[in-house]
């Protein structure tokens, strides 16, 4: 019986030299899949914190680039106001300007060469009425081509038109200063705020 007893020791013996491997074996293999377990959570933890603050990034520059636009056009939109109260205060202070008589008749005779008619039918501010009275006197040829004088609600200057009333040429401040914005209101904005 001896040798059973061996027999079995020997197995039991092998057996628990097997299991302790197989026990051993196991867990190298198990803190080998959590060390791998850790690494890939690592890693996520990593990536998933890197496309958090790419994507906080991109949005930060989003906001920041709409809020340059949006202080842009505030800022466009604040000097076109300044510039649209200039021209206003212009053409309110426009009929208070007391034009000199050579003005006048300076823009009434540049309209009535541009008609090209014999006869004119002549239009004044109500201001101008007596410089065109003077000018009869003074201008016998410009004189003799005006048919009528009528005033007109206007700041200054004249509109001369064809006796038929098919053509006419519109010299007042009025129509000369709409004329002229396109051309000053660009100078204004670069006197005022130098661009």
């Amino acid at each position: 019986m001896e040798g059973m007893e061996r027999i079995n020791r020997a197995i039991l013996d092998t057996a628990r030299a097997d299991a302790e491997q197989i026990t051993k074996e196991a867990e190298e293999k198990a803190w080998q899949e959590i060390e791998k377990a850790e690494k890939q959570r690592e890693i996520k933890f990593h990536e998933a914190k890197r496309r958090t603050i790419e994507e906080a990034k991109r949005r930060a520059s989003q906001i920041l680039a709409q809020a340059h636009i949006q202080a842009r056009q505030e800022l466009s939109s604040v000097k076109a106001e300044i510039v649209n109260e200039i021209v206003d205060r212009v053409r309110t202070t426009l009929p208070t300007i007391s034009g000199d008589k050579g003005s006048v008749i300076s823009l009434l005779e540049e309209a009535v060469g541009q008609l090209g008619s014999d006869k004119v039918r002549v239009y004044v501010s109500h201001r101008d009425l007596d410089t065109l009275q003077e000018l009869a006197t003074g201008n016998k040829e410009l004189a003799s081509r005006i048919a009528e004088i009528k005033e007109l609600d206007c700041a200054g200057g004249a509109v001369a038109e064809s006796t038929d009333g098919k053509l006419s040429i519109d010299n007042t401040y009025e129509t000369r200063l709409e004329m002229l914005l396109p051309q000053i209101v660009p100078e204004i904005s670069r006197e005022l705020f130098g661009h």
